[in-house]
């Protein structure tokens, strides 16, 4: 089997077997949670938004821009080098981030899911599919996958690194919970969509020899050897 395949699978797999395993367990997680104390509650309601799909599209739509136009009117071959990897570096941002805005609010119109303001209404597991009303687009979490697809680009280009990056994808998943705008299983889906987000488009890049190379096990490894081949 082919690497993405695997990979595909392996998340599809691990992203279902998390979200049964919530789903029993997301009313009374929420509820707790978001009777933390204020305090609590309202630091993350303050870091919550960082997680927003907007700013991260258009910060590195306009980087790609830039950079691009930078790379135009340069002339020093090492600017020109600079200005190709800054470009294809934003580039795998506008393209992973985006990628997984679609699939994850495709998702949330199939699926329907009222969110926890509406559980005295609808309870925990109500779907309403194909509903544009914003109360039932719980699942799976947008912000959670904007800052799993932000973070995971991140680790698929510094792999060292990689649990730092996952711990800061977690921790505004977890806000979301405590918010009232998610459940728990929504989070997970969201956070593991855009993860496998970013890994299938640094295989696309590794393919068209940007950023990445594979390695002797065929998966996507960021290009350090030669200056500037990026």
């Amino acid at each position: 089997m082919n690497r993405p395949l695997s990979s595909t699978l392996w998340i599809f797999l691990a992203t279902a077997v998390l979200v049964l395993a919530l789903l029993p367990f997301d009313a009374g997680i929420s509820q707790r949670a978001q009777a933390l104390p204020p305090a609590i509650v309202d630091f993350n309601r303050r870091i919550t938004d960082f997680g927003t799909f907007g700013w991260m599209i258009y910060g590195s739509g306009a980087i790609v821009i830039l950079a691009y136009m930078l790379r135009r009117v340069v002339t020093s071959d090492g600017l020109r080098d600079k200005s190709r990897t800054a470009t294809r570096l934003s580039l795998y941002f506008l393209v992973t981030i985006g990628s997984a805005s679609a699939l994850v609010h495709l998702a949330k119109f199939l699926v329907g899911r009222a969110r926890p303001e509406a559980f005295l209404d609808y309870g925990a597991h109500s779907l309403t599919p194909f509903a544009s009303d914003w109360l039932f687009q719980s699942f799976p979490s947008g912000h959670s996958a904007a800052v799993g697809s932000f973070f995971g680009a991140f680790s698929m280009l510094v792999p060292r690194l990689r649990i730092l990056f996952f711990l800061g994808a977690l921790t505004i998943g977890i806000t979301r919970v405590i918010v009232g705008a998610h459940y728990p299983s929504d989070v997970v889906a969201g956070l593991l969509i855009g993860l496998w987000t970013a890994m299938m488009v640094a295989f696309f890049f590794a393919w068209k020899g940007w950023l990445f190379r594979l390695d002797e096990n065929g998966w996507p490894r960021p290009k350090r050897e030669v200056r500037g081949d990026l």
